[in-house]
């Protein structure tokens, strides 16, 4: 843990555009310990993620790899990116494809999610983690296109990828889901990204006890700060200077501490677990 709190003691103010580059982050973010052991908790299942190319995605794919899972993920166009995490997974001794496109549209989900049962023989695990966020302070200044953006990519994709994915999702599978602290905290500065959150906590339960009766399990992960691509390419450069700090514990998260999460929700571990919600946010939800 004292790693982790003098890497985030690192973070200076830098400034990425849409939709942020790990390759070009400094410090770079832990997506896995060094002393991680993978228990083949997921072994020879196969997962298909999206925005699995950096951050929280790319350690979400590591990990399960690491736990003897093959990887599909689909990022936009972060190629440089994508091609690092391709390679992290098959170093585990695993098989991975990377997509290349874009969630908003509903016709490339259908198709990631045929090829991927093609190539790989089936499809185990889904992880909906792809978004993005915009701030605004003033809502009377909400760009209205911009808002409609981040709910195609952030609530809608879930649909898109979920209802394919269904035709070949079987008995103890299962579906997790990326939301945020925002949604059970909210944000004065990022109006439509908390409301996309909140929305994928009412998608998260939902489907849970629709799905009950298949045993298909559906849970999401709702993490605080942390230290991902996606920060220094929505923040100003102050902001990303001080983030994280104003949690209780005084530091971002790093990928790794959240990953973990997913791992427990994919495997047998959580079997007796759906429609729930975890919550590695350094305590930031404990704060009023």
């Amino acid at each position: 843990m004292e790693e982790y709190r003098k890497t985030s003691e690192k973070v200076h103010g830098q400034v990425q555009s849409m939709p942020g580059r790990e390759s070009k982050m400094d410090p770079k973010p832990v997506f896995i310990r060094e002393n991680y052991k993978g228990s083949e908790k997921l072994l020879d299942k196969v997962a298909l993620i999206t925005g699995g190319d950096s951050g929280i995605g790319r350690s979400v794919a590591v990990h399960f790899a690491r736990e003897g899972a093959d990887i599909a993920f689909i990022y936009l166009n972060e190629d440089g990116d994508a091609e690092e995490t391709r390679k992290l997974v098959e170093k585990e001794g695993r098989k991975c494809l990377a997509f290349r496109g874009d969630i908003r549209d509903r016709n490339f989900c259908n198709e990631t999610v045929e090829k991927t049962v093609r190539e790989l023989g089936r499809l185990n695990i889904l992880v909906n983690h792809a978004g993005e966020q915009h701030p605004e302070g003033d809502p009377q200044e909400l760009d209205l296109d911009v808002m409609e953006d981040t709910f195609r990519t952030n609530i809608f994709a879930m649909y898109y990828m979920t209802i394919p994915a269904l035709r070949h999702m079987k008995d103890n599978d299962c579906i997790i889901n990326t939301t945020s602290v925002t949604a059970y905290k909210g944000s004065d500065r990022f109006l439509d990204y908390a409301a996309t959150n909140g929305a994928i906590v009412s998608f998260t339960r939902s489907l849970a006890l629709n799905l009950s009766d298949r045993n298909i399990r559906v849970n999401g992960v709702a993490p605080g700060p942390i230290w991902t691509p996606l920060i220094p390419a929505s923040f100003e450069k102050e902001e990303v200077e001080k983030f994280g700090k104003n949690t209780p514990m005084q530091r971002p998260g790093q990928p790794c501490e959240v990953a973990t999460s997913y791992v427990f929700l994919a495997s047998e571990d959580g079997s007796y677990t759906t429609g729930q919600i975890m919550h590695p946010n350094g305590g930031k939800s404990m704060q009023t």
